[in-house]
């Protein structure tokens, strides 16, 4: 029961966000929608603010592996690869068109904690790209640590101004620009 509260009220913040923004939801808002009592929310959260990072945070394990799966049908070649894992990443996102919304507009909106959880959410791409860089560059200078923070958050930056612009269910579109981006800065010497 406790999970299935949890869970519902996870859905129904990140919902709510997503149609309102971070600051115009509150907790009874999030109460109502989830069909949960006052209690049953503080059993399971501190604050709005714990309750929507536990959202943003839920599905991105789910992601990584989705984006390492699609990622290692590639074999040896890393620009199949990354070609394939950035797909997967985009439409994993475009099939949540509400949690893009939530995690790339309101999440940087959400106070301090939310900034960390974010940066801390980059560690996975950024040993993505170290890896990717360690192949495409096998006998070249090792890559220094700005060049796969630049692609992290210079994609980031981009996919949440698609985002914004009401472009989330059609992110997969913006795969080829993502690609050669990514690609260039790795291989520039």
């Amino acid at each position: 029961m406790r999970n299935s509260q949890r869970e519902r009220l996870v859905e129904a913040m990140l919902r709510l966000v997503a149609r309102r923004g971070y600051a115009a939801t509150s907790v009874p808002d999030v109460i109502a929608a989830a069909r949960v009592s006052r209690n049953a929310f503080y059993a399971q959260f501190a604050d709005k603010e714990a309750c929507f990072l536990a959202g943003c945070e839920r599905d991105l394990p789910d992601m990584i592996d989705t984006i390492y799966a699609a990622a290692s049908e590639a074999g040896d070649d890393w620009t199949e690869s990354l070609r394939l894992g950035l797909l997967a990443y985009l439409r994993w996102w475009q099939e949540r068109p509400e949690y893009a919304q939530a995690y790339f507009v309101e999440l940087p909106r959400a106070g301090e904690r939310a900034a960390a959880q974010r940066d801390a959410a980059y560690r996975p791409f950024l040993d993505m790209l170290a890896a990717l860089a360690g192949r495409a560059r096998p006998e070249s200078r090792p890559l220094g640590d700005a060049v796969p923070r630049l692609i992290v958050y210079g994609a980031t930056e981009f996919i949440a101004s698609e985002v914004r612009a009401g472009h989330a269910t059609t992110l997969e579109s913006s795969a080829g620009d993502l690609f050669h981006y990514t690609v260039t800065l790795l291989t520039a010497s």
